[in-house]
């Protein structure tokens, strides 16, 4: 029978488990009471040789751990990729696909991301992806909360399947070479992984974003059409065509109301109605301008000045603003407030004529004015004309900073991934360099970081290290040792993959490995099997995370921004995990020849 600490410690771990599962008492508060009951019940009764402020120590070493700087470390460098807008020419690229057809994009997307972690340390590929797929959600693609998951396990796929895709990987193989197994090469077991993830492509694609909430707001699906003049420059590719021909060219959602048989100059200026992100789309692609140049500029430089963001955000006209019944340029916003209006939102039906631009049609109660400047300018002005502020600001992306931000990620990501520093020290390098140099600011750090990822991490470093060292895990090895004898090598191989995944999604892959891997070669020698399937089996099994957010980093990643439960985890991760331990124990009979 297991001691006092390790009973302890695997009740504990069920107990999480099912708090988590049920979800009645929120993530932080349940993480929260782990770290407490660790740090009680070792206080009162210490493990054998211990002193009783060496349970504080354990219980709260999570806050403390190179995986949790690690994690806070990425967000923040994922951070600086979104407020630059380094990642926009990536998500107009994957935006072309996803318009076509949302299947054939995310076909491509987690195939992008399975061969990208194959050969680049499988945390920094999410956390390139991450910000991409956020982006790609909020143009018109599938709901975030439907593709982080189903990507995320992609990444963890392509990471199993070299011996440098993740550190877990490189911990096992080493611990093999250890105790006499013959080295491996980088590619050694990637024929084996690839036909798994032929197996289990199609759930990932097909099934799994199904079992996944869409937990987009309704204004997303419905967002408020602005009126606009669309300013030509000179060199646009607009220039000598009809407004009918230029129509067909500009993005979903975009309407030019002017005539169409019309030809367009430069300095015309066209009357045009979309949403935000696809004017400003259009305005980018081909040249022109949703406010005056000189407007633009000089927000801007004042924001630039002041050393504040610039957002975008949308007011609505109350009855008792001065602005009912004034044009845009009679209001004075610019003058008064120093911010541009990017376009109007009608409230009601009333005709346009189609030869008039924005700036000479009144203004009425109810409409909203999409504005961009700094907040304190926005606010300012909303007090000031007895407007309401409505949901929904976002920053305007820094993109003068965008290539140093790719710069200091890239750099992050080869030395981790060419194995010159480890990936705690040269994401925490870039994080730091994202601070010094502007990408991320300061005072905007809290918005990069999740407060139930940090303590849902910090618990299960806590709970992983107890499990080891209190026996538990040992406990548990030898009752599967018990029953391996009756089972055939296929049998063997999945019992084995079963007990280390299990490891790794309750306490951690770095206890899985360093418990599973001396206990697979020595089971190897008890059944006269070659230890080399049974430690593949071990590394196999650290990778199959997916069935709970606390069993990896990246888990914990995408948790936050996904806006899921333990519950998603769960019902998405068990079914991949079956795949892939019938998958691979079969094919690792077949290439040993059991």
């Amino acid at each position: 029978m297991p001691e006092f600490h390790a009973l302890f410690a695997l009740a504990l771990t069920a107990a999480v488990f099912v708090a988590f599962a049920r979800g009645r008492m929120a993530i932080e508060i349940v993480s929260l009471l782990a770290i407490a009951a660790i740090a009680l019940a070792l206080y009162f009764v210490p493990m054998e040789g211990g002193k009783a402020y060496d349970g504080l120590a354990l219980a709260f070493s999570g806050f403390g751990h190179p995986a949790l700087i690690t994690i806070c470390a990425l967000m923040i460098m994922g951070r600086g990729l979104v407020v630059t807008g380094s990642l926009d020419p990536l998500v107009r690229l994957l935006e072309g696909i996803w318009r076509i057809d949302q299947r054939i994009g995310l076909l491509v997307t987690l195939l992008l991301a399975f061969f990208l972690s194959m050969v680049i340390n499988d945390t920094p590929v999410l956390v390139l992806l991450l910000p991409v797929l956020l982006q790609l959600s909020t143009r018109g693609g599938l709901a975030a909360s439907r593709t982080l998951i189903p990507v995320n396990a992609a990444v963890l796929i392509g990471g199993m399947s070299t011996t440098i895709g993740t550190s877990t990987n490189l911990l096992v193989v080493s611990i093999a070479g250890d105790l006499g197994l013959p080295p491996m090469s980088i590619f050694h077991f990637t024929p084996l992984v690839l036909v798994a993830a032929l197996v289990a492509l199609p759930y990932l694609w097909l099934v799994m974003p199904r079992l996944l909430a869409d937990d987009r707001p309704p204004e997303v699906a419905t967002a408020r059409k602005f009126e606009t003049t669309m300013r030509i420059a000179s060199g646009s590719d607009l220039i000598g065509l009809t407004v009918g021909e230029a129509a067909k060219k500009l993005p979903d959602g975009v309407e030019l109301l002017a005539n169409p048989g019309a030809l367009i100059a430069p300095r015309d200026q066209l009357l045009a109605s979309g949403t935000h992100d696809a004017l400003a789309e259009a305005a980018r692609r081909f040249g022109a301008a949703i406010a005056p140049v000189w407007l633009l500029d000089q927000v801007s430089t004042d924001a630039a000045r002041t050393r504040a963001d610039l957002v975008v955000a949308e007011l609505a006209i109350t009855a008792d603003s001065r602005l009912v019944g004034l044009t845009l340029p009679t209001s004075g916003v610019a003058d008064l407030y120093g911010i541009a209006i990017l376009g109007v939102h009608r409230a009601s039906r009333r005709e346009t004529a189609i030869d008039h631009s924005v700036g000479q049609q009144t203004l009425g109660e109810g409409d909203v004015l999409l504005t961009m400047g700094t907040m304190e300018q926005i606010r300012e002005f909303a007090q000031g004309d007895a407007l309401l502020v409505l949901d929904g600001a976002r920053e305007m992306p820094r993109r003068a900073k965008a290539i140093l931000a790719l710069a200091i990620m890239f750099g992050s990501v080869a030395t981790a991934s060419l194995g010159l520093l480890p990936i705690a020290i040269s994401a925490l390098g870039g994080a730091i360099a994202m601070l010094v140099t502007g990408c991320v600011r300061f005072d905007r750090v809290g918005r990069a970081l999740s407060a139930k990822v940090i303590v849902l991490v910090a618990a299960s470093i806590a709970i992983g290290r107890l499990v080891l060292e209190s026996g538990a895990a040992a406990f548990l090895a030898d009752v599967l040792s018990l029953g391996l004898v009756y089972l055939p090598a296929a049998g063997v191989m999945a019992a084995v993959m079963i007990f280390v995944a299990a490891l790794t999604n309750f306490a951690s892959n770095a206890t899985a490995a360093t418990v599973g891997t001396p206990i697979a070669v020595s089971i190897a020698g008890q059944l006269g099997l070659p230890p080399e399937p049974l430690v593949l089996a071990v590394l196999f099994g650290c990778n199959l995370c997916y069935a709970t957010p606390v069993a990896y980093q990246t888990n914990m990643l995408i948790m936050a921004e996904g806006g899921y439960q333990f519950r998603d985890y769960v019902r998405t991760g068990l079914p991949l995990i079956l795949i892939m331990v019938v998958s691979l124990s079969i094919l690792l009979t077949l290439r040993y020849g059991l």
